[in-house]
Formats: C-alpha cells, structure tokens, sequence
C-alpha cells in the first residue's frame, strides 16, 4: 500500500498498561495484527476496549508498554504512526461549519494526499455512499449516518496500509453497512490490516480471521473461531454463545433462563 516497505505485523502491542487513579482499565495486554488481517477486539462494557482504541490512536498515553504501528513506536513517533494509519470512531467529531468537500480537502492537506490520489478516490466514495449531492453541503446539516460515512470517506481516501476502527455500523444504512463491509475485506485482500472493536458479534465473525476478548482489562482469549470454540469447549457454537461463554456470565443465563420460564 502506497508503494511502502512495510513491516511483517502491522500494529504490536506489548505489555500494554493504562490506570485512571488505582484502576487499570487495561492490565498488561499485548497482541499483533498481521498484514492482510482483519483482527476483532471484542468485551462487554468497560472492558478496556475504548480505552484500548484511544491508546492506539494516540489519544492517551499508556502508563506502561508500547504500541507499534506499521514500524514505528507511537511514543517515539507519532506523526508517523498516524500519517500511515486511519481511524475511524464510534462518535465522529466534525467541523460542522465546513462543506462535506471542505472537510474532506482539510484531511487530505493534513496527510499530504496527492492530488491525483485525491481526485481518483474522493468521487468513488462519495458516489458508493450516496454522498455525491451532499458534498458542498454544510457538516451541521448532515445526520449521523452521513457522518459515520463521511469519516468512511475521509479514510479510505488516503490508503492507509491500517485502519483503527470502532463500531463502524452504528448509524448506516444496511446498504452502506453491505458496503463497509466489502470495503473492509476489500482492504484486507490488499494486503491491509484492520483493528476492529465492535459488539456485533455477527460483524466480528463474519469479517474477523483473528479476534481477542478483553475481560476486566485483561486478554481473556485470543485466536480464530476454531481455537475459541476449543478454549470455550462449545465445538459448533457460534461466536455469541462462545463469547458468553468465555466472560463468564452467568447471571445473564439465569436471567435469560427466568425468561424463558415466565408465564
């Protein structure tokens, strides 16, 4: 991806530590993502998953341990770490006073996009999103699915050899939620990586070939679906009953259990 020698695991975590005060939100994980791999992180709430996300975004700063992104240490060098890397939030923040166009041109300048790269990708994504009529609108006029959408835009535009994702369907449209998809495996077949944190389970083990569950800020499992059936020795199960299964939650199979049994 952009004709870049890039290095074999495309983000390496080790030893990763962040605590708010006498709590450790995240307690020590470490993982890699490959090239060519889209990886799921997946918790219950308050797991450490966007406490995660925001530490490879270089929105926090760990207490302990390091982060690499595509070969460069993002305490050492992050403007590098994010020129090659895109993020896309669960809560986009937008200039809402800039045109669709505006905000896209204002990311291209601030990851020194080509013009030609510009002008090949910007109209494609536009058109795939139903955002072609919208782009010299207003941002404060556009819904939240035309945000999530045009944060879409604004990253696949650049390619980026990794893309830092959370919850990316919140808000879409079930066709522009198809497109993410095939845009993500699309990403992926080229020799990309994606870091996705979602609680879609159905997402993750669609699109997922490695996923790791997060417990209490902790890496509970990790491996693909073959090895966290074993680790939850639910051979057939899908990824919803092993998920359950491996956090533990017992109390929801009594409520679910309850449930079933009212009158």
């Amino acid at each position: 991806m952009n004709g870049e020698k890039l290095p074999e695991a495309r983000i390496i975590i080790e030893n990763l530590v962040k605590k708010y005060g006498t709590f450790t939100a995240v307690d020590n994980i470490s993982l890699k993502v490959q090239p060519g791999q889209i990886f799921g992180f997946l918790g219950p709430n308050g797991a450490g998953k966007t406490t995660t996300i925001k530490l490879l975004a270089g929105l926090l700063k760990p207490n302990a341990g390091s982060i690499i992104i595509n070969g460069y240490n993002l305490a050492e060098d992050p403007v590098n770490c994010k020129l090659h890397t895109g993020h896309i939030p669960d809560r986009p923040f937008l200039y809402e006073k800039l045109t669709g166009n505006e905000f896209l041109k204002f990311i291209a300048s601030l990851y020194s996009l080509s013009p030609e790269k510009y002008e090949k990708n910007v109209p494609r994504f536009l058109d795939l999103f139903d955002l072609a009529d919208w782009q010299d609108h207003l941002i404060e006029s556009y819904s939240h699915g035309m945000r999530q959408k045009l944060i879409m835009t604004s990253v696949f535009m650049l390619e980026t050899p990794t893309i830092i994702v959370d919850e990316p369907m919140v808000g879409l449209d079930p066709k522009s939620a198809r497109i993410v998809k095939e845009l993500f495996k699309n990403h992926a077949r080229t020799g990309g990586s994606i870091f996705l944190s979602t609680h879609s389970l159905e997402i993750a083990e669609e699109l997922c070939g490695q996923i790791a569950i997060i417990l209490r800020g902790r890496i509970k499992a990790l491996g693909d679906m073959e090895s966290l059936r074993q680790e939850a020795s639910l051979e057939t199960s899908d990824l919803e009953e092993v998920f359950l299964e491996l956090t533990e939650t017992e109390e929801l199979t009594e409520v679910i259990s309850a449930l079933k049994n009212m009158d």
